[in-house]
């Protein structure tokens, strides 16, 4: 369940709609009930720490050039989000990879306990079906169509699913097929499905939808690629611990960094190809994924 780790210089367009998204955040998140309420602000902190809101800003992104901008989908964005949180605090618990250090600061339950982190990680699933539930202005057969959609890509079908295996399979020998899998469901299930619901908000058609769930699926796997280079880099420049995978079957243990590289360019050229697909040669969408990746 990584983050994009390379600096990216930030852009006119996208500052505004992460500032926005920022501020939504703040608004959805329950307040703590008094200075002790340590769920409250381990979740606070979880979701609201620095970071670049990669998948809500792709929502968004994606309605607006299929002409929807509806409050609807900074709320559904806001909702994934939530989600991503919840994944990375139980992705750094000591009984998962064990990590230290997420977007340069403590993990939650090193900042605030286990008991806390685990907690917390289960109110931001809550609040986050709690938002879809109650998107505005969406037809509540759509609410409950959105609202499926996310179950399916919490649960066995998706991250807990990739999860399992990247804990219990990935110290094994697997072939590339197989680890490519894995990282689908840790990675690329969340980017497709939020994709999928910014498409089902904008009215999208069926073409457009799944090709915006094979682009989304395309960025997954490029994103994990890319994580799995930074996990060899420096902690101070990527903000999170690095060396986690030392012993994991990755790519990059499997096929060396150069091929890893030449995958990573291979899914993004398919990524884009996908959104050419729906929005043309030119949209802002590919330019956000060009400089995603410009420094991979």
């Amino acid at each position: 369940m990584p983050q994009l780790a390379s600096a990216v210089a930030p852009t006119p367009a996208i500052d505004p709609l992460r500032e926005r998204l920022d501020a939504r955040l703040g608004e959805l998140l329950p307040a703590p009930c008094d200075p002790h309420d340590r769920v409250c602000l381990a979740m606070r902190e979880a979701t609201l720490a620095p970071g670049k809101r990669i998948r809500p800003i792709l929502m968004v992104l994606a309605g607006r050039e299929l002409g929807c901008d509806a409050p609807a989908l900074v709320d559904l964005g806001c909702a994934v989000e939530m989600v991503h949180s919840a994944s990375l605090i139980l992705d750094d618990m000591p009984c998962m990879d064990g990590a230290a250090l997420r977007r340069g600061r403590p993990t939650v339950h090193r900042r605030f306990g286990e008991d806390v982190a685990v907690l917390a990680a289960v109110a931001l699933l809550s609040q986050a079906f709690r938002v879809v539930a109650s998107l505005p202005d969406v037809a509540p057969p759509l609410r409950n169509r959105l609202v499926a959609s996310l179950a399916d890509v919490v649960g066995t079908r998706g991250l807990v699913r990739g999860q399992y295996q990247d804990l219990h399979d990935g110290r094994d020998a697997r072939g590339a097929q197989d680890i490519s899998h894995t990282n689908e469901l840790k990675t690329g299930v969340l980017f497709a499905t939020a994709l999928d619901m910014a498409g089902l908000v904008a009215g999208a058609s069926v073409r457009a939808r799944q090709a915006l769930r094979r682009f989304a699926l395309e960025l997954g796997q490029a994103f994990q690629l890319h994580d799995d280079l930074q996990d060899r880099g420096d902690s101070t420049r990527t903000g999170k611990d690095t060396g986690r995978d030392a012993g994991k079957s990755t790519l990059l243990a499997l096929l060396g960094p150069d091929e890893v590289r030449r995958r990573l360019r291979a899914h993004v050229a398919a990524a884009e190809s996908q959104l050419e697909r729906v929005y043309g040669p030119d949209c802002a969408l590919g330019a956000y994924l060009d400089r995603l990746f410009a420094a991979a």
